[in-house]
């Protein structure tokens, strides 16, 4: 029988990429996103950190939809910038999922540093519904992915910051990395395969 798990997020390649990482513990798991439940009212990232993102937007997907709830929040933190983006990664150019422009800006911000050390942070947070006896447990996991920044985008390949993010030891940024490979080593790789287990034990 299919476990199914509401996945707070639009994007299909989050979405995919949870999956890929969810089939290597519990391939029995449907991941439903958003354009699943049209009627989903957003959720407003209220909190001040990553962790207190994603478990506003797992509960409120729990709550809207009585499934099992998967949320993340991540983003880009660069050094030369005081941490940011951080938490606004995603509209850091004022428009929310403006990948090309977040990248510019980022870019323009740098221009005249050096010092372009980053990383990438990712925070998950799982949410079971009270009906499954576990009184609306919530399981929080973290990963995180140091490397630099480059001064030109380069590869077509994942979304994001993936472009510019170069990681500690490699000569590819993630934007040129293979879907597996990028698996294998990500932030949001890591912070799932620390949860993934937990799911596959408690999903009924």
């Amino acid at each position: 029988m299919t476990r199914r798990i509401a996945l707070a997020t639009q994007n299909r390649g989050k979405i995919a990429e949870f999956e890929r990482l969810l089939a290597e513990y519990a391939s029995d798991v449907q991941v439903l996103g958003l354009a699943d439940f049209p009627d989903m009212p957003d959720v407003d990232e209220t909190g001040s950190t990553f962790a207190e993102n994603s478990l506003l937007k797992a509960r409120a997907v729990n709550a809207f939809t009585g499934l099992p709830a998967l949320a993340d929040d991540s983003g880009l933190c660069i050094d030369a910038l005081g941490g940011a983006p951080g938490i606004y990664s995603a509209r850091y150019s004022g428009v929310h999922g403006d990948d090309g422009a977040n990248i510019r800006k980022v870019l323009t911000e740098l221009e005249q540093s050096e010092e372009r050390s980053a990383h990438f942070i990712c925070v998950v947070a799982l949410v079971l519904p009270d009906s499954e006896g576990n009184e609306g447990t919530a399981i929080i996991e973290e990963g995180k992915l140091f490397g630099t920044i480059v001064r030109q985008p380069r590869g077509d390949a994942g979304f994001g910051y993936d472009p510019i993010f170069l990681p500690q030891g490699y000569e590819l940024t993630l934007g040129e990395f293979g879907a597996g490979e990028k698996d294998r080593i990500s932030h949001r790789g890591k912070a799932l395969r620390a949860i993934a287990p937990q799911i596959s034990a408690l999903l009924s």
